[in-house]
């Protein structure tokens, strides 16, 4: 097999191509949202969750408040790198041979956040998503080391806490991504992911 990196379009769809289904149809849906919002083809202010709309009939709601995040920007980026890495890496690691069980990890995260996000006054839980994915991985990891810019070296268990850190220096709220470490926290403790 050829490990050589394509370069150009062909090598960008070869590598879009490798990631696991449910990782790519999260991916593709969240970038497709972004750029439709850039180009003004639709509003942001038809994505976010808002439980009143979602009971009038608009139940897109329910997904695309995981979805977008946000314009084209730094922040954009990382939760897009973020999402694709951590989403693929439990896809192809944990859930292996078990699609059924990475959607169920989904479905419950998305449960968890959407009966809490009302009372937080949360719209848009995309970053919140992505720090469950990013909590449920460090936690199936604890002996694997990571560097923060090359400087700060920490266990896979503390990524979630090192990224709440950089996202509220973006400027983020903490509390979007504190609600996916607590949904990543009921998930990976409710199957039996208790200390030793």
């Amino acid at each position: 097999m050829n490990n050589q990196v394509q370069e150009g379009p062909e090598g960008l769809l070869t590598w879009y191509h490798t990631i696991p289904p449910y990782t790519r149809g999260y991916f593709t849906l969240s970038l497709s949202l972004t750029l439709l919002t850039t180009l003004d083809v639709i509003s942001p202010f038809s994505l976010y969750y808002n439980y009143n709309l979602i009971m009038k009939g608009q139940v897109w709601r329910l997904l695309t408040c995981f979805c977008y995040f946000g314009t084209f920007s730094i922040d954009f980026l990382f939760h897009q790198y973020f999402l694709v890495r951590y989403s693929r890496l439990l896809e192809q690691g944990e859930f292996v041979s078990k699609p059924s069980s990475f959607l169920l990890f989904l479905l419950f995260g998305a449960a968890c956040m959407l009966a809490i996000a009302p009372w937080l006054h949360l719209n848009f839980l995309g970053s919140s998503f992505t720090f469950m994915m990013l909590y449920v991985w460090g936690r199936r990891n604890p002996h694997t080391r990571m560097q923060l810019f090359g400087v700060a070296e920490f266990g896979a268990p503390y990524l979630p806490i090192v990224m709440l850190g950089m996202s509220v220096l973006l400027g983020n709220q903490a509390v979007v991504d504190v609600l996916g470490i607590v949904a990543g926290h009921g998930w990976y403790f409710g199957r039996g992911g208790y200390p030793e």
